[in-house]
């Protein structure tokens, strides 16, 4: 049991020193990636790209991210998806898109690491859809001055950030066409299939933080930071003996919370409950990387 508490405090006091929270986050949509590499959570910006939170909103909404796979990854540049699905009845090509978004390029949204951002066509400033990616490094002198500037339209959280950073560390083949930078998992061979590719098993989107509690944004925030104890990280939510709690079936475990406290039980290796901390910090330390 104790083993458990160990290996959650390291993190817990790294990502303290980390303040990344700001009033814009607080206010903002969050959308989680379920990847087969982990969860990512995007804070889109509302407020400040209108038009093309709307438009990403509206193809999360419609579940057409779902088996969506990650196609492009170029070290120190980008990780690039929402174009190309492959369910499990087989490759389906480029998902329908909606019409084109306008360009809602900004100087003060800049193209640097941790940001999301529209891929679209050169030489139409005009043309983002579905496609996006992740900026593994500052590409502000690149990215914010051609073709009429990329949108950046939200920022990955810290936890999601490793998990996009693990996929870039991903071996990567040239399937020809739009996959000359194809991410591969477990390939040695000459046909690539399902299981070798990076896949969106679902998007969901988070209620805003003016209607999730203190323990759904606890919860949120330790799914994303410790997703290797917490599988599914979207578990099944329960109240129990005064304990509101969320069970994750893929690693058996429970988080809760009760009494100001959060506990944790794994009942694989103990029936006792154990003491995460308290409520107040692990909310503070969830709000500094924006749940």
């Amino acid at each position: 049991m104790n083993t458990f508490l160990r290996l959650l405090r390291p993190g817990l006091l790294a990502v303290v020193s980390l303040v990344l929270a700001t009033t814009v986050w607080a206010q903002s949509t969050m959308v989680r990636l379920h990847t087969t590499q982990g969860p990512i959570d995007i804070q889109l910006y509302d407020t400040a790209a209108p038009k093309t939170v709307a438009n990403f909103l509206s193809y999360v909404r419609s579940g057409a991210y779902a088996d969506n796979f990650i196609h492009r990854s170029v070290p120190g540049f980008v990780v690039q998806l929402g174009g190309y699905a492959w369910p499990a009845s087989g490759y389906a090509g480029h998902i329908t898109t909606l019409p084109p978004v306008v360009n809602e390029f900004s100087v003060t949204r800049s193209n640097v690491r941790g940001t999301v951002a529209m891929a679209k066509l050169g030489g139409d400033p005009n043309s983002a859809t579905s496609e996006f990616f992740f900026n593994l490094g500052n590409n502000a002198s690149n990215l914010d001055t051609q073709n009429g500037g990329f949108t950046v339209f939200g920022r990955v959280t810290t936890p999601g950030m490793a998990v996009v950073d693990r996929i870039a560390a991903l071996s990567t083949v040239n399937a020809g066409g739009a996959f000359t930078n194809l991410p591969v998992v477990n390939f040695s061979g000459s046909t690539i299939l399902r299981e070798h590719v990076v896949r969106l098993t679902e998007v969901t989107e988070f209620p805003p933080l003016s209607a999730q509690s203190d323990s759904d944004r606890v919860f949120n925030y330790l799914e994303a930071a410790y997703p290797q104890y917490l599988s599914p990280a979207h578990g099944q939510a329960g109240v129990a003996s005064g304990y509101t709690f969320r069970y994750y079936a893929g690693s058996n475990a429970y988080v809760a919370t009760a009494n100001a406290k959060v506990w944790y039980l794994l009942p694989s290796i103990s029936p006792d409950i154990g003491l995460l901390g308290d409520t107040a910090s692990w909310l503070n330390v969830a709000a500094q990387a924006g749940y």
